[in-house]
């Protein structure tokens, strides 16, 4: 039997905040700012809002709450939301940072705000399918795929936004945080990083009193600290009802649930038969015609979660009480057979996260007893083999409310395997039921080294133990570093002395064949106890013949590293740790005679250089053949121009867009052509993406700029681009020719260490949606990835000197659909009392709501009561959409008679909604009905 339990309520009035107010013309909707100069003024008085037609009631309360960036992405984990909903009556929200204006739209020309409001209507319309009603947006703006977490949080403000995701938590009090992976893993979205980063911190700071203090004293909400946090995780698992039996984790410290998605749901198919039919709602990005799910539930596995934090007890991993698909739910939502009751906790904490062997390290167990009492309690400690535990195990009678502790030492064991990862468990024993807990530790050696990081990754690392005090988190991406195939670069190894005392030694790299280090062994030290320090080989790829990209590497590591050791010898003995190089293709662009002539041919003497192959796959479906979509590609320079040729070979041309939709070119067949000026961007808003779509419905080729350091049409955005395309005639593919004027770029060119990749986008379809990439450098998410990039010189070619080597700031796109402009959001606010936007919500004094309407065929008479002066969004809907709306500025307190036109006759359902926004920046949502 399983049980749900509501946590207590507070009884102050909570409120949100909204951080963007953009007021906008929907299509059809006739939107229009305006002041109320010729409306009839009425006298009036300040009075509360009505609970029952504004937001200003009882927020939800909440069992679980997803955090993401983007509309559909919680779309993966729909079937384990819907199911414990149904099963478990776990009522799960969705805190979506953005709109996604940021992305295609394979349904209609929407971009910017009203694409915003599209996709929160399809992500409305999935999660319902999940039976999930709530969906909270932030307003945050989607500007354009990165994978930069450091990108991310300077265009949304970290802190601003994690204020309201604290605050929406503050409101809702979830007892389970779920959300995404926050590492830079290759090809993660550095918006997606940081929704996990945002949710991660929030676990600590949600019930943290210090933390955004002007919630608790000036908005009456309390703190609240949710029992658990999840995040999508990974296992292999045989499908069938037994991968939940058979989660096995690649790292086995790590606590991972399953829940079977080949569960019945209550309408007779199967959860991932539900989650499929969800998913399809997101047509805008090309979702709606992905294939139907196996009809065969033993064919269908698990959705994976994998636990990062816990402060009640949990199922103890390769347990039965493991393998339910409640099991990530036990010990805070669902009552487990013989387990102590629900709220009470149970937390392991540890001195140290690195440990070293035959050295002893803290570990302390805190139990709280819940609304009753927790007689007879004692702790035990499970430690690995070898390893040591000592101190005082009885803790008796915890009363309720009450929060007890142990402290134990625990010594590892002398010949402890550095770099092992341990659990330190925690096994609680009442009278009333048992518990369990843990946490990780990783053994150290005494001096640890690690291949210097990328930029991003060096973030994560300072991050994961640092802000989110969450260690065991750390060293999930392995350390990688480009290389040009043959030739060399400076490779530093970072150390540190874990250890008490001094110590020396020496570092040596074991590269695999095709690699040579100089020196072949380097010394280090004295390193004082605690102290960092570093050594620098420089790294030479001796067989320029080995394979680039994602095509290269060497057995057992990920596709494209070629995997080594990094060896380390200190006083205590040898040390090992892995490292990785990237080998990135490298090329010449030599000199034209004369400037090439733009019209999508290859003229004698052009293009001087040696042609190159962007035919590697690098996501999507393969190629069926050369013919189904391969490309060459040629590039010179003239005077101070880069000339780019590339040919494709293709069967089918995609969808030819309109020349005002030449944007979001992944859609249809384009190529894109990425530089990095001097090659060392950490993010491509420093570099310059250019793409061409090669035909487009009035005809001719068009140009565009991407992702990059200014986005739009290539005629705004960089004038001096030339594009120029042919089709082949019988059709069997395209060539694109295109100028680029180095003036153009985002700072002078070094042409020893020009970062450059050319991608082909195919579609063979005519519905707005790509189904292959290939290209010259190749990996997940290369096109975010500079670093990941091709290498060319430029020999003879010198940048004018008055050419600055920084690149300018960024134009970002900074507009998004505010909430105050989204009647889905309006109505969720007065149904669910949590106002808009993850902010503050209009306090009394300062409310203004609607409090009656009347229409006729083409006007809505909208009576309006103000406290105090604000702005009210007027939206006048019914079953078939917005059929009106107006913007009014209200210049104080008292009643306000507002017209609206209306665009057709309302039907039966037309309801008016309000949002409200008070000069300090408070929201307030409310709904009438016409009379």
């Amino acid at each position: 039997m399983t049980t749900h339990v509501s946590r207590p309520r507070a009884s102050a009035r909570r409120v949100a905040t909204l951080a963007t107010t953009v007021a906008l013309a929907l299509t059809g909707a006739g939107a229009a700012a305006a002041t109320t100069s010729g409306d009839h003024h009425g006298g009036g008085h300040s009075s509360r809002p009505p609970t029952s037609t504004t937001s200003a009631g009882k927020p939800v309360d909440l069992g679980a709450l997803f955090i993401g960036a983007h509309p559909d992405d919680e779309a993966g984990s729909l079937s384990a939301y819907g199911q414990w909903g149904h099963d478990n009556h776990l009522r799960t929200g969705v805190v979506t940072v953005t709109r996604g204006e940021g992305g295609g739209n394979a349904v209609g020309p929407e971009e910017g705000p009203p694409l915003g409001l599209l996709r929160e209507k399809e992500e409305r319309s999935a999660v319902g399918r999940a039976g999930i009603t709530d969906i909270f947006n932030l307003d945050e703006v989607d500007f354009y795929y990165t994978v930069s977490d450091p990108l991310t949080q300077e265009v949304w403000d970290h802190d601003e936004v994690l204020g309201k995701v604290v605050r929406v938590i503050r409101e809702t009090r979830p007892e389970i945080l779920f959300t995404m992976d926050p590492a830079p893993s290759p090809g993660n979205h550095g918006n997606h990083q940081e929704a996990a980063r945002l949710a991660t911190e929030a676990f600590a700071a949600a019930g943290d009193p210090t933390r955004y203090p002007e919630q608790i004293r000036t908005e009456g909400l309390r703190p609240f600290s949710p029992d658990k946090l999840m995040m999508r995780g990974s296992a292999t698992a045989p499908t069938g009802e037994q991968c939940m039996a058979q989660l096995a984790p690649k790292d086995p410290t790590q606590t991972v649930y399953g829940v079977w998605a080949g569960a019945t749901s209550p309408d007779g198919r199967t959860w991932a038969a539900v989650e499929r039919d969800a998913q399809r709602q997101y047509a805008s990005q090309g979702w709606a015609g992905f294939p139907d799910v196996p009809t065969d539930p033993t064919k269908i596995g698990c959705d994976v979660f994998r636990q990062v934090d816990s402060r009640v007890p949990f199922a103890e991993p390769g347990t039965a009480a493991a393998q339910r698909s409640w099991s990530a739910l036990a010990g805070s939502t669902v009552h487990a057979p013989g387990t102590v009751p629900l709220g009470t906790g149970l937390r392991v904490d540890t001195d140290r996260f690195g440990v070293l062997p035959g050295r002893s390290f803290k570990a302390t167990v805190s139990v709280t007893a819940p609304g009753r009492a927790l007689p007879g309690a004692s702790v035990a400690l499970d430690v690995p083999d070898g390893w040591t535990v000592t101190g005082n195990r009885w803790v008796g009678t915890v009363t309720p409310g009450r929060t007890v502790t142990r402290t134990f030492t625990v010594t590892p064991a002398g010949d402890a395997d550095a770099g092992q990862r341990a659990r330190v468990a925690a096994r609680l024993s009442t009278k009333v039921g048992s518990g369990y807990s843990d946490r990780v530790v990783e053994v150290v050696p005494t001096v640890s080294a690690r291949q210097q990081l990328l930029p991003q990754v060096a973030d994560f690392e300072r991050w994961a133990p640092g802000k989110a005090d969450e260690p065991q988190l750390s060293g999930t991406v392995t350390p990688v570093l480009p290389i040009a195939s043959g030739r060399s670069r400076e490779v530093r190894v970072d150390l540190h002395n874990n250890g008490t005392r001094p110590d020396a030694g020496t570092v040596a790299l074991e590269l695999p064949d095709g690699f040579s280090a100089e020196p072949a062994s380097a010394d280090y030290g004295p390193l004082a106890a605690g102290a960092d320090g570093s050594v620098t080989f420089t790294v030479t790829n001796t067989d320029a013949s080995l394979p680039t990209a994602n095509q290269g590497g060497t057995p057992g590591a990920a596709a494209g590293d070629y995997a080594y050791r990094i060896v380390t010898t200190t006083r205590a003995g040898t040390s090992t740790a892995a490292g990785a190089l990237e080998i990135v293709p490298t090329t010449t662009i030599e000199e034209a005679s004369a400037a090439p002539v733009v019209d999508g041919k290859e003229s004698p003497g052009e293009y001087p250089g040696e042609a190159i192959d962007i035919s590697r796959l690098w996501e999507g479906t393969a190629c069926s053949s050369a013919a189904d979509c391969s490309a060459t590609a040629k590039v010179a320079w003239h005077e101070d121009t880069l000339n780019v040729l590339v040919h494709v070979t293709d069967d089918v041309l995609g969808t030819r867009l309109d020349t005002a939709d030449c944007k979001r070119h992944w859609r249809t067949d384009s190529v894109e052509i990425a530089i990095d000026p001097r090659g060392d961007s950490e993010n491509t808003s420093t570099t310059f993406k250019a793409a061409v779509l090669p035909a487009t419905a009035e005809g001719p080729a068009c140009g565009l700029r991407d992702a990059d350091n200014h986005q739009g049409p290539a005629a705004e955005t960089a004038p001096g681009i030339k594009v120029a395309s042919t089709m082949d005639e019988p059709y069997d593919g395209y060539t694109v020719e295109v100028s680029i004027p180095m003036s153009e770029l985002p700072g002078a060119v070094d042409p020893e260490h020009l970062g450059l990749d050319l991608f082909v986008y195919d579609s063979d379809t005519q519905d707005k949606t790509g189904q292959t990439r290939i290209g010259w450098s190749t990996w997940g998410g290369v096109q975010g990835d500079p670093y990941r990039w091709g290498v060319a010189t430029l020999p003879g070619y010198t940048p004018p000197a008055d050419r600055p080597t920084e690149a300018p700031e960024p134009v970002i796109p900074r507009t998004a659909l505010s909430s105050l402009d989204s009647p889905p959001s309006l109505e969720q606010a007065v149904r669910n009392d949590v106002p808009l936007a993850g902010g503050p919500a209009s306090a009394p004094q300062r409310a203004g709501w609607v409090e009656r309407v009347t229409t006729s065929k083409d006007t809505a008479w909208v009576r309006l009561h103000a406290n105090a002066a604000g702005t009210a969004h007027i939206y006048v809907v019914d079953g078939r959409g917005t059929i009106g709306s107006r913007t009014v500025s209200i210049g104080g307190a008292g009643h306000r008679s507002v017209t609206v036109d209306l665009d057709r006759r309302g039907g039966s359902n037309t309801r008016v909604y309000v949002g409200w926004l008070d000069r300090a920046g408070g929201t307030l949502a409310s709904v009438a009905r016409p009379r």
